[in-house]
């Protein structure tokens, strides 16, 4: 089991269970996350949503072993057809289920890991948090479900796409991608505090306000780039499969389970 569940005063709790490999999102653990997400999402009891992980990282982003062998001929439709679901199916249903939702962020989130903190309304992250995406190197424009520029702004979102740097907690906060940073120790009880705020209002008044800002958000544009920008990303994998470069895709995803 790669998901924990837990509901306890309103508050739905999600968390990643894949410490051994800093939360790496193989096709087991997305998938029931996605489960999750649905069952807090239809929980009338529910009217807010943590999601938080075990371990010193948040998530390594994707583990394209996912758990078992590489098949022997890797094709585009194959990799498109696993993506468009797991990836951005996923992230775009988790950020539109009308309760509001706060990831909890520690340590590393890399690449894949966006997909996951990035749907969530409200991010806090401990002081020791990075974020980054560096795909770039692979030969692709980024992560899947393509967030960066509404997060971080035009040139931030180029700076860290075109170096692979990773963006601090304090940088996040500046940008407006992250809402809060606190210390490590501190980062579930802060959580738990926000949530049992939010949680006090009245749920169709939170429906309704997250309705608004994400509405506001899909009419500037944000849902037809998210979905645009998907199928330039695919090209990416064209090009790496049409070069033999799969093996520089795995050798990224050994280096990220490496993480300590």
């Amino acid at each position: 089991m790669y998901i924990l569940y837990d509901v306890e005063d309103k508050i739905a709790t999600i968390t990643l269970n894949r410490p051994d490999a800093a939360n790496a999102q193989n096709a087991d653990l997305l998938d029931e996350l996605d489960a999750a997400w649905r069952k807090a999402g239809d929980d009338p009891e529910v009217s807010v949503i943590v999601l938080r992980a075990e371990g010193k990282h948040f998530s390594a982003g994707h583990d394209m072993r996912g758990g078992g062998p590489v098949p022997d001929k890797i094709t585009l439709e194959m990799i498109y057809s696993t993506e468009s679901r797991r990836y951005l199916e996923y992230s775009m249903r988790w950020r539109n289920i009308p309760k509001p939702s706060i990831a909890a962020v520690q340590g590393r989130c890399i690449a894949g890991g966006l997909l996951l903190c990035w749907p969530c309304d409200l991010i806090v992250a401990s002081e020791d948090a990075s974020f980054s995406d560096p795909v770039v190197m692979m030969g692709i424009g980024g992560v899947e479900y393509h967030g960066h520029t509404w997060e971080l702004g035009p040139r931030k979102a180029k700076e860290i796409l075109f170096t692979g740097r990773p963006v601090t907690a304090e940088e996040a906060e500046k940008t407006g991608m992250v809402n809060k940073v606190v210390p490590r120790d501190r980062l579930d009880a802060e959580v738990r505090e926000l949530a049992e705020q939010i949680a006090q209002m009245p749920p169709f008044g939170l429906r309704q306000a997250k309705r608004a800002v994400n509405q506001t958000l899909d009419v500037q544009g944000f849902y037809a780039a998210i979905q645009s920008v998907f199928d330039i990303h695919q090209t990416g994998h064209g090009n790496a499969l049409s070069v033999g470069g799969w093996p520089v895709l795995m050798k990224l995803d050994e280096m990220k389970q490496n993480i300590k």
